[in-house]
């Protein structure tokens, strides 16, 4: 690669600053915002690929066929100036500023009123290109106690420091949750962390790559940490912050935020891929429904394996199998009817014998091989097969259509889009890309993006009005505005638990808001009593609560399978109805405040240091600190609490901690230990989840405790324009007040209000 070290400065274009770096390339240096700062790197002969699909600020929604990348709409670009002097050009605006100094070349971002800057290039070769395999890569440098979050679903510490990751995305069943990469999603966007603050980077780069963060030393650079992407533009944002949290929220502002799902999207929800295997499919469901009702065990969605797709054993979108489900629209009746929502399975491939392909070849919209003209040839499950393109529009047609004949007309819900990590390694492969061709290697995660908005406008024409709930696995950053996600194919193991958790909030810290993991895992040895008992009370609290399993030994994961700790499970999924309210209004915060409902305790806490580096416990929102039991047989579990005045509550026991420090409580099989700041008014409901129940629980001094309760009617779309219920709850004078905003009627007449510890004991 060839280093890009002196800079000459080529004046403004608008409020950019241009630089020419020789060997053809020239760099473009922005304010976009107040915090946010732009650099963008064109090679002689253009982009590499001039468009993308992740920046939609504000939620200013790109077409299918990708915003231009030199498209500024959504951006305020304030007026900046340009200084000149001693070998050096500054850029400001609006209180954020870039230093250029032209040799060596290298960008340093400072915030108004601090003398250091927060990000500087490194001062030795910090920018490079291949003129022959298009690869382009950034050193920044690197402080000593700085720390790393976010590139979404990593495996891994919470601090990703001193690890390097690939940017690339497989199929990796049953992944060891510490120490396997690549996973699902390819997302260079990292969050840096020290005592100049904290701020972001994200590449908007959809080609593979790399990040290291400091793994690699090198004696003649000092620290550093780095971005390498194998092909494509170098098109970076930086987010100044200066906190973490600001730093989320204008990254998930930045690529569009978190749709806000439909209610029932937040319920407990059932699958297996034994299930819909099996040959009597159709009575296992039904089973499964009775069995429900028999445990008493709420459940809100049934999402169906792929089963269902079956000739012999393979799998065919858009295909019913008839012996196990002779009349599907029966079956989705019956689950709707039963409260369950029906969910589907799909996958972006035809396999080579699919009874549809020839459509598909006739049409010319799959992923084509540009050295054949034929159809890029995949590895899939079962067999070879043909990816479908969705940069083509005769392909996006051909396959909303499926999803309306095939899915929604029999009663589905939804699309559970899987298996859409584009695993393509033919390098001639090439997207249409809706009228100009590009390699599918610059933009693979793009296609299961657009898969997923597919998906999501189909049922939005459906059922318009509605908010939608679509799932995706594989994906890029702006994923987040069409769906919820997930950490994917987790191993049944006891070190799943610790470090879904850690996997869990990177992927929050990434804008990826609504998450959550496969109950029990997804693949492994069948776990045992107690593990499947813990599995379900770490996740009984995040946004995603759904059991998903393939176990080696074909045992479906089902909250009875153990029936010994069927209690114990009950218990565990009712926390999390009874707490609904309170996660659901979480849930409409991180749509309308681009604010994470989980997220690590510093976040909430940021002075606290005893806090910093704890990564075993999450907050949910302002005000639960949730401490899952993580290590096979314990019974207590022990945690540090954050200092914050008048302590907190133990939920279950009600007993007091004063400020902070670590405690320890008894945590028996079925109890997930979680803790109250004082000073909170949490909403709760029932705990088999019907809607006439609401109370507000009020813990600690009643002078100082505050709280919040957002109600619709569970998919009302436009919940922007008020057409929701806000209900604000303080204490004054030792009595509740609340004061309301919105249009909403809930379904029940009254709120109870139960006091739960006045004053400290």
């Amino acid at each position: 690669m060839k280093a890009l070290t002196q800079g000459r400065y080529a004046g403004r274009d608008g409020q950019a600053a241009l630089f020419d770096l020789g060997h053809g390339a020239t760099l473009v240096v922005r304010i976009l915002e107040g915090d946010i700062g732009r650099v963008t790197l064109r090679r002689e002969g253009g982009y590499r690929l001039d468009r993308g699909w992740s920046i939609a600020p504000g939620g200013l929604e790109p077409a299918y066929e990708g915003r231009p990348r030199d498209d500024l709409s959504g951006f305020a670009c304030p007026a900046a100036t340009v200084t000149e002097a001693d070998g050096k050009v500054v850029l400001a605006a609006a209180g954020l500023s870039a230093e250029v100094t032209l040799a060596p070349f290298g960008i340093a971002w400072r915030r108004d009123g601090e003398a250091e800057p927060f990000l500087r290039d490194r001062t030795t070769q910090a920018y490079l290109i291949s003129n022959k395999t298009h690869a382009v890569a950034h050193y920044m440098e690197r402080g000593y106690t700085e720390r790393h979050y976010g590139l979404g679903d990593k495996a891994g510490p919470l601090d990703r420091t001193g690890r390097r990751f690939a940017i690339d995305a497989v199929d990796p069943c049953g992944f060891d949750a510490e120490l396997s990469d690549p996973l699902y999603k390819m997302l260079p966007f990292f969050i840096v962390d020290g005592p100049r603050g904290a701020h972001g980077v994200f590449y908007d780069n959809l080609a593979t790559g790399s990040v290291d963060l400091g793994c690699t030393l090198d004696n003649y650079h000092g620290l550093f940490r780095s971005w390498r992407g194998d092909d494509g533009d170098l098109d970076y944002y930086v987010m100044a912050g200066p906190s973490v949290p600001e730093v989320v929220r204008r990254f998930s502002w930045l690529t569009g935020g978190q749709a806000f799902a439909p209610r029932w999207s937040f319920g407990f929800g059932c699958t297996s891929m034994a299930i819909a295997d099996a040959p009597d499919a159709d009575a296992r469901i039904s089973d499964f429904v009775a069995k429900c009702r028999e445990h008493e065990i709420p459940c809100d969605s049934f999402h169906f394996g792929s089963g269902y797709t079956q000739i012999g054993n393979r799998r065919y979108a858009f295909n019913w199998n008839r012996d196990k489900f002779p009349d599907p629209a029966a079956t989705m009746a019956r689950l709707k009817a039963a409260g369950l929502q029906p969910v589907a399975n799909l996958k972006p491939c035809l396999l080579d014998d699919h009874p549809r392909l020839q459509e598909a070849l006739d049409g010319g919209f799959l992923v084509q091989d540009g050295d054949t003209g034929k159809p890029a040839v995949a590895q899939f499950w079962d067999g070879l097969g043909f990816h479908l393109d969705y940069t083509n529009p005769k392909g996006r047609a051909w396959w909303r259509d499926g999803i309306e004949t095939a899915l929604l007309d029999y009663g589905f819900t939804t699309v559970w889009n899987d298996n859409n990590e584009y695993e393509i390694w033919d390098e001639d492969a090439v997207c249409a890309g809706d009228g100009r061709p590009f390699p599918q290697s610059l933009a693979r995660p793009a296609q299961a993006l657009l898969m997923t908005k597919l998906s999501y406008e189909a049922q939005a024409a459906r059922e318009p009005g509605k908010r939608q709930y679509s799932v995706t696995r594989g994906g890029c950053a702006g994923i987040s505005r069409y769906a919820q996600t997930w950490s994917g194919d987790n191993e049944t193991a006891w070190k799943t638990l610790r470090f879904n958790l850690t996997q869990g909030l990177n992927m929050s810290l990434s804008g990826m808001f609504s998450i959550g993991h496969d109950v029990g895992g997804f693949h492994g040895p069948t776990p045992g009593p107690e593990l499947f008992c813990r599995f379900n009370e770490f996740c009984a609290l995040w946004p995603r609560m759904i059991m998903n399993s393939w176990n080696d030994d074909g045992v479906v994961n089902l909250p009875w399978m153990h029936p010994e700790v069927i209690p114990q499970v009950r218990e565990a999924i009712s926390l999390r109805y009874r707490l609904m309210p309170y996660l659901y209004t979480q849930m409409w915060r991180a749509s309308r405040d681009n604010e994470p409902a989980v997220r690590p305790l510093f976040y909430d806490f940021p002075d606290d240091p005893a806090v910093a580096a704890i990564d075993d416990a999450f907050m949910l929102g302002p005000d639960l600190l949730v401490a899952p039991v993580l290590e096979e047989g314990a019974t207590q579990r022990s945690v540090v609490l954050p200092a914050n005045p008048g302590g907190w509550y133990d939920w279950h026991s009600r007993r007091h901690f004063p400020q902070g420090g670590r405690v320890t409580v008894e945590a028996p099989l079925g109890r997930l230990p979680v803790f109250v700041r004082s000073g909170a008014i949490i909403p709760v409901g029932d705990p088999m989840g019907q809607e006439d129940l609401r109370e507000v629980l009020v813990f600690g001094p009643p002078a100082a405790a505050k709280g919040e309760l957002y109600e619709d009617d569970g998919d009302t779309g436009a919940w922007r324009e008020g057409q929701g219920l806000v209900i604000r709850f303080s204490m004054k004078a030792g009595e509740l007040a609340a004061s309301s905003e919105g249009a909403h009627v809930p379904s029940f007449g009254k709120i109870m209000i139960r006091t739960q510890c006045v004053e400290p004991h």
